[in-house]
This record gives C-alpha cells, structure tokens and sequence, in this order.
C-alpha cells in the first residue's frame, strides 16, 4: 500500500510541475493568440484579450487556470471560437487512441517475433541481418519514415492513399510509420533477454525431457523475457505518442497531435497547455501500471522504491 501511495504522491507532484512549466513557457512566447490577426484594431485586440483574462496579472491567470483545473475545465479554444480545449480532446483523442492503439499492437507482435528469431539464431546470418535492422529502425525517426513511406507508397507507386484518416487503407502508412521505432526497441529488448534465459539451466532441463523447441520457447523461456518489458511499456507508449504529433500532422489525420502542432502556430495557449496536461495524465497513468505490474513480478522493486523514498 506505501508503494501505491508513494507513486501516486509523485504522479500528483509530476502534473503539478508539468503544468507551472507549461504555463510559465506559454508566458515566454512573443505575441498573443490574436497577434496573427490582420488588420485587428486595437480596441478589439484589448477586448479580446480582457475576455479571456490575458489583461490579468500572471499568478492572476496562474490561479484561476489551476481553479479550474480542479472543475476538470481546461478552459476556452482561443483560435477556435466556440470551441473549449474539453471539447477538441473528445472529438480528437479517439483517433490518436486507434492509430497509437494499432501502432503499439503491430509494434509489440512484431517486435516479439523478430526478437525470439533473432534470439534462436543467435551468432548466425539471420541474427546479423535482423540485428542491422533493429538498429536502423531505431535510428531512423518516425517523421523521416512517414515521408518516405508517403513519398514511395503513395505518391509514386499509388499503392495506398497519401493522407486523411477513415478507411483501413489510410491506416496503413502511419501505423508503419509509428510501430517502426519501437518494434526495433521491443525485438533488440526480447533477443537480449532471450538470449540470457536460453542459457539458464531450467531450459536445459526442459529440453533434457524431450520438449520440442517451440514448446520450451513459448511456455517456458519466453514469458521469462517478456518481463523486463513491463518497465519499458511506459517509455514506449510515450514514444508513440510523442510521435504521433508529426505523423498526424504529416497524414493530414485529425486527432490530437495534429490540434497540437497547429496550436503552437496559433499561440492558442489553452489548447497547447489542455493537451500537454492530457497526454501527461495518460503517460503517468501508465507509468504508474506498469510500476504496479513489475512490482507485482518482482518484490525487490517495490522493496527499492520504498527505500529511496
């Protein structure tokens, strides 16, 4: 119960400075949501920005931001009239949430077989070969392969549809995109691990009893190395969101990493701050689960937490 309370202790603290510091950026940027307006006259530039309380004092904003967070408010679109950052996050989120969902799935199947092959032909050709492209699947970013794989799929061989979002068709090239990195991760990860509990005198045993390979692989070693995973879940969903925000942008698809990319164009503070504070909740969130589950799996973790407290 002290490992849970302390987490969660930090997780509150962590959104607490996730916000001050977002909110402190968003006070840095030259101009205002309404500095891009042409031909705005200044009476109706004052207007605009006493209506949204941008005339107030900082910690006057500051404290009214934080007030309302605590109504679950994340207050008013500044560029999007009618629109609250509530609002934009119902619509928009379910479509980040199918393409990371669909990325972290092709992501992790993938990576685990590419991995455990790797693994079984430890030192051989096919290891060499998959070993050279997990390490270029990690090196090469997601905003670099989605131009790539939309310059050579779409636009030049016409295979699948250059951008929006809808059809399954239209999932393919940013899903690719996403799960490239950390399926690479997740493969390099799994062949490691697998290649250390291969070696471990309980398989032996196994095979000594006549267990066919798959057999030993699948219910024995493989669960095994699965495990350490469960430290890195939190990491790689962070990557995926992370890059989702170019990728959508780059495939024309309307959910949050798109909003969020405009917003900054926009200087549409709340949109910008509403986001940031969203995705953060959901990282933390799983951070939190996966802590909770390694924790579950190995005591010593939660025993090495409770002591650096």
């Amino acid at each position: 119960m002290n490992f849970i309370i302390w987490r969660l202790v930090k997780i509150v603290l962590s959104l607490f400075v996730i916000i001050t510091i977002t909110f402190a950026g968003m006070k840095f940027i030259p101009g205002d949501p309404f500095s891009d307006e042409q031909q705005l006259p200044p009476e109706v530039h004052r207007a605009l920005r006493a209506h949204y309380g941008l005339e107030n004092p900082w910690y006057v904003q500051y404290a009214n931001y934080l007030i309302a967070l605590t109504k679950g408010d994340l207050g008013p679109s500044f560029r999007q009239t009618g629109r609250s950052v509530n609002a934009i996050i119902a619509t928009s989120f379910p479509v980040s949430a199918c393409l990371g969902l669909q990325a972290l799935v092709v992501a992790f199947s993938l990576g685990v077989l590419i991995g455990s092959i790797s693994a079984l032909y430890f030192t051989r050709w096919q290891d060499h070969v998959l070993t050279t492209l997990m390490i270029l699947g990690i090196s090469l970013p997601s905003f670099l392969l989605a131009g790539l794989l939309q310059f050579t799929f779409a636009v030049k061989w016409g295979w699948f549809p250059v951008a929006r979002w809808g059809t399954w068709m239209q999932t393919v090239l940013p899903v690719i995109s996403l799960s490239i990195m950390p399926m690479a991760f997740i493969a390099r990860q799994v062949r490691s691990n697998l290649i250390g509990v291969l070696k471990q005198n309980y398989i032996r045993t196994a095979y000594s009893k006549g267990l066919k390979v798959r057999s030993v692989i699948v219910r024995h070693a493989l669960k095994n190395a699965l495990a350490p995973l469960f430290s890195y879940f939190g990491q790689l969903t962070a990557n995926i969101l992370v890059g989702s925000f170019v990728v959508e942008k780059i495939f024309g698809i309307p959910g949050l990493g798109q909003w969020f990319v405009m917003s900054i164009s926009n200087r549409d503070y709340t949109v910008i701050t509403g986001i940031t504070l969203f995705y953060s909740v959901i990282l933390l969130t799983l951070l939190f689960v996966a802590d909770l589950m390694y924790a579950l799996c190995d005591p010593r973790v939660k025993q090495h937490t409770l002591k650096a407290a």
